[in-house]
């Protein structure tokens, strides 16, 4: 059983290929590598270059293995479609390129969604039909990413998208085949939908396949959560704090992934503002490192 640490980067700044606040991605490489890290996800499809041969010599050179990527998309718009798709097949032939194993599928926020994060009984919930529209454009990722790729797909709660809540999650997770569709868990955007991520991971670690590590400040959370803050402002907010220091429990995290024999990769995910002036994604990075290093994560 090995467990393997690696990060992303997202935790540079990194939400969407085309923002020209970005980092180079060869910057992000770098870095990842210099704070101790043997993996590092794609990141948003676009942000490295779409050829193999030059990402592949970018990883060789710092020593990673490409981990996994996201599909950060609005599954919940039935209008995007066509967009939403063509983000999954480009983001599962990069990945079979570079031997990558980890599809992560992501509802993306949505604005019907935004104000009430962190706050199930206040979100709007969708009806029967639209429910079963939206499931069945995730199963039809999951099922091409396993069956046509032989990727591991993972769905992943996320703040302000309609697969934000405990509920929601539980419910896909009972209607979608396991055989398709695997957990991705974040321990972040569990805690900040208001939720107990350790005894999520206590009943369905054996559908865990893949972990993000994230950590939340109670203190921030519970501010943008009764203001109804928009999720990029929490982030600038620093809602996502060096791991250790939220509510997470992280000792306890690692002893449930050692008893029920996760063998694989963990990323850390700290989603943050590039542009604030005390942020320092190179630093952060190390210094969640250092942390999981001294829990006991090697």
């Amino acid at each position: 059983m090995t467990i393997k640490i690696g990060n992303a980067p997202c935790s540079w700044g990194v939400e969407f290929a085309g923002d020209p606040r970005n980092p180079d991605w060869r910057d992000v490489l770098r870095e990842n590598a210099q704070a101790g890290y043997t993996g590092i996800e794609l990141g948003p499809v676009g942000f490295m270059p779409e050829d193999p041969p030059q990402v592949a010599e970018a990883l060789d050179e710092h020593g990673l293995d490409l981990i996994g990527g996201v599909v950060f998309r609005p599954f919940h718009d039935a209008d995007v479609w066509d967009d939403v798709l063509d983000g999954s097949v480009r983001t599962c032939r990069a990945l079979v390129a570079h031997g990558a194993q980890h599809l992560v599928l992501i509802d993306s926020i949505s604005p019907r969604r935004a104000a009430t994060a962190g706050r199930y009984d206040a979100a709007e919930k969708m009806d029967a039909t639209e429910w079963a529209a939206y499931r069945d454009r995730i199963a039809h990722v999951a099922r091409m990413g396993a069956e046509e790729y032989g990727l591991t797909v993972g769905i992943h709660a996320h703040a302000a998208g309609f697969m934000d809540f405990e509920p929601e999650l539980e419910r896909l997770l009972d209607e979608v085949d396991e055989s398709i569709l695997k957990i991705c868990f974040d321990t972040g955007h569990h805690s900040y939908a208001g939720y107990d991520p350790v005894a999520f991971m206590e009943r369905h670690i054996g559908r865990i396949s893949y972990m993000h590590f994230k950590d939340i400040d109670p203190a921030v959370k519970a501010d943008v959560v009764a203001n109804g803050t928009d999720f990029y402002k929490a982030c600038g907010q620093g809602i996502f704090c060096n791991l250790g220091d939220g509510d997470v429990d992280f000792p306890r995290v690692r002893q449930i992934l050692l008893d029920s024999g996760f063998d694989g990769w963990c990323t850390v995910e700290q989603d943050c503002d590039p542009t604030l002036p005390d942020t320092d994604p190179a630093r952060d990075a190390k210094i969640n490192r250092d942390y999981l290093a001294s829990i006991g994560f090697n």
